[in-house]
């Protein structure tokens, strides 16, 4: 690991930890702090991805990839109000989707990193990602279906029969949830763009 990576490794750390501490605390009725916090981890990896490369964007995910592990571990040894606050499913649909998701990231941003519109590689994989780490994470975490990846764990609560973000056509609890964290990743997908090129801009400048 080069020295150059610490600061990113550092903040993909810290945006973990924050999330996996936040997303205990509600925000309304369909979402957490957590998930304010969280997409700032595709901010991290795109930085990474055009300052230093795919490789090392891939370190910095696979260190958060570490953290998030951690933070589990801990989780499930932590008793809340209705068991454990991390179980099996939310560890295992937490750790994929991160992986999956960012790892994605980066293989579509190297790929459109060369593109005119500079917003076009950040953009795009982040809203991909994004997208994919939701629909992973609230799919594994809490579909029905898949109820047998720990048939211990009682998802009967977000199983049950609502309109849809209280106004739309009746689904499972699970999927509000999963609309309304989507769509606060891709408001702030757009919102990040703005960070991105200023530090992009300062950096090589910097370096220049």
């Amino acid at each position: 690991m080069t020295r150059s990576l610490i600061p990113a490794i550092l903040a993909m750390a810290a945006i973990v930890v924050a999330s996996n501490i936040l997303v205990q605390f509600l925000f309304g009725q369909w979402l957490t702090w957590g998930a304010f916090t969280y997409p700032l981890a595709f901010l991290v990896t795109d930085l990474t991805n055009r300052l230093q490369g795919a490789a090392a964007a891939r370190r910095v995910v696979l260190a958060g990839f570490a953290t998030g592990i951690l933070c589990s571990l801990i989780g499930t040894q932590i008793m809340g109000e209705f068991g454990p606050l991390v179980t099996l499913r939310i560890a295992l649909a937490s750790g994929l989707a991160f992986l999956v998701a960012q790892m994605l990231d980066v293989t579509l941003f190297d790929r459109l990193r060369h593109s005119r519109r500079w917003w076009r590689a950040p953009l795009t994989s982040t809203l991909v990602g994004s997208s994919l780490d939701t629909l992973i994470f609230f799919g594994v975490a809490f579909s029905a279906s898949l109820v047998w990846l720990e048939p211990g764990s009682d998802v009967s609560w977000a199983n049950e029969i609502l309109p849809l973000l209280g106004a739309g056509p009746e689904a499972p609890l699970w999927l509000s949830l999963a609309v309304a964290d989507w769509s606060v990743k891709l408001l702030l997908a757009l919102v990040a763009l703005l960070p991105f090129r200023v530090i992009v801009r300062r950096m090589t400048a910097e370096v220049a």
